[in-house]
């Protein structure tokens, strides 16, 4: 079965990274470039900035970090364990146009990058509708950028985005409860402290 599946996704692999080519490379290197999403990063920011509270935003932000580092560790502890060779490290007939490390089960671009667009989409959702579809599309995009460069197999990236998937959707409803309960025990005190003193 296992064994199935592996062939499977090497051929799905060789099939949709043997589409590319030398027109379209720049264009994908640009879109898995960690460093050319910051503009997109700085106007979520922005935006979190202006329709949360400034306690909220801050809870907001600690959340992000902590979501960041839970699927870069997972994604980690995945590739010691599993040691599956990426694909870029086999000899196939494939395209591989960006330099790659040794073991890709899983794809930790795929699962930050789904994971952020759950979280912040959702965290922005009641303010613009669009946010949430439009970071999962460049979610989708940066995975398929992955395998596009020769860098992951199908497999590699569609457990990625599923971590990301969880991850993101947990750490929503987290942030939620914390952030409720934060300002519920906030009011509780502002509550106690303007109550009269009984003599």
């Amino acid at each position: 079965m296992i064994d199935t599946l592996t062939q499977i996704d090497k051929e799905i692999f060789l099939y949709l990274n043997n589409l590319g080519n030398t027109s379209w490379d720049g264009f994908w290197l640009v879109v898995t470039n960690k460093w050319a999403s910051i503009p997109l990063y700085f106007g979520l920011l922005i935006l979190l900035y202006k329709f949360l509270t400034l306690r909220e935003f801050f809870i907001v932000i600690g959340s992000i970090v902590l979501l960041i580092l839970c699927t870069d560790q997972t994604a980690n502890f995945f590739k010691d364990n599993f040691q599956r060779l990426r694909p870029c490290n086999l000899p196939y007939e494939d395209r591989s146009v960006a330099r790659c490390g040794k073991f890709g089960f899983f794809s930790a671009h795929a699962a930050s990058s789904m994971a952020l667009a759950i979280f912040i989409g959702f965290s922005l959702k009641a303010y613009n509708k669009y946010i949430l579809p439009g970071l999962i599309i460049w979610s989708l995009m940066l995975g398929y950028s992955r395998i596009y460069l020769g860098v992951h197999y199908p497999g590699d990236v569609l457990v990625g985005l599923s971590f990301g998937l969880f991850y993101g959707a947990l750490f929503f409803y987290l942030n939620k409860y914390i952030t409720f309960y934060y300002m519920a025990s906030q009011t509780n005190f502002k509550e106690r402290k303007t109550e009269p003193i009984n003599k």
